[in-house]
C-alpha cells in the first residue's frame, strides 16, 4: 500500500552550529526504495500529542525511549544518553520541540515530534481537520485552557462556542490566536 501526499513544507530552520532541518510531507510503501533495512535513521513521525503516541506503541510491545526535548539544535538525533538531550517534553509542550525515539522491525529509527501548532502558512487555511478523535480532544483541551485565561481577564463569554472555533481553527492555521 502506498500511501502519498504532495509535499508541503513543515520547518526549514539552520542553526549556527550547522544544523539544518527541512521537514516536508512524507510517503510510505512498499518496493519504492532499494535502501538496505536499517539504513534509515531519524526519520519523523508528527503527533499532536506525544504522551498518547508514546503509550500506544508501548501498549503495542514497542520499546519507546522516554520523552525528550533538545538541549541543543540536533541533540533529538543523538542516541540516548548522549549530551544534548534532556529528559521530559519541552517546555510549556512548545511545538516542533519535544520527541521520542524508537525503532521499526527493520532497524529504522523514529522519532516522534509533537506539534500541537503549525507553524503559518503550513497547512490550507480554508480546510479545518483532525486526523483523530484523539487529536480533536486535544485540540478542544487547549481550546478550554485558553478560553479559561480568556474568561480570567475579560470576564464571562457567553459566546464560548464560536471562540473556541476560532481558536481552534487559528490555532491550525497557524495564525494569531484569539486572547
Amino acid at each position: 500500500m502506498l500511501i502519498a501526499r504532495r509535499w508541503r513544507l513543515d520547518a526549514d530552520f539552520a542553526s549556527d552550529n550547522g544544523f539544518r532541518v527541512v521537514q516536508c510531507s512524507a510517503q510510505f510503501g512498499t518496493k519504492i526504495t532499494s535502501a538496505t533495512p536499517g539504513s534509515a535513521p531519524g526519520l519523523y513521525l508528527i503527533v499532536s500529542d506525544i504522551e498518547a503516541a508514546r503509550k500506544e506503541l508501548v501498549g503495542r510491545g514497542v520499546e519507546v525511549s522516554d520523552v525528550l526535548h533538545a538541549g541543543i539544535p540536533g541533540a533529538q538525533f543523538r542516541p540516548d544518553g548522549t549530551s544534548g538531550r534532556v529528559s521530559g517534553p519541552a517546555p510549556n509542550h512548545a511545538s516542533y520541540r519535544s520527541f521520542a525515539s524508537f525503532s521499526d522491525p527493520d532497524g529504522n529509527g523514529w522519532l516522534f515530534q509533537e506539534v500541537t501548532t503549525r507553524l503559518p502558512g503550513r497547512i490550507d487555511s480554508a480546510t479545518i481537520s483532525y486526523r483523530s478523535p484523539s487529536d480533536l480532544a486535544s485540540a478542544l483541551g487547549r481550546a478550554e485552557a485558553a478560553h479559561g485565561e480568556h474568561e480570567r481577564l475579560a470576564g464571562r463569554d457567553a459566546n464560548w462556542p464560536d471562540w473556541y472555533a476560532a481558536y481552534m481553527a487559528a490555532e491550525q492555521a497557524g495564525t494569531e490566536l484569539p486572547r
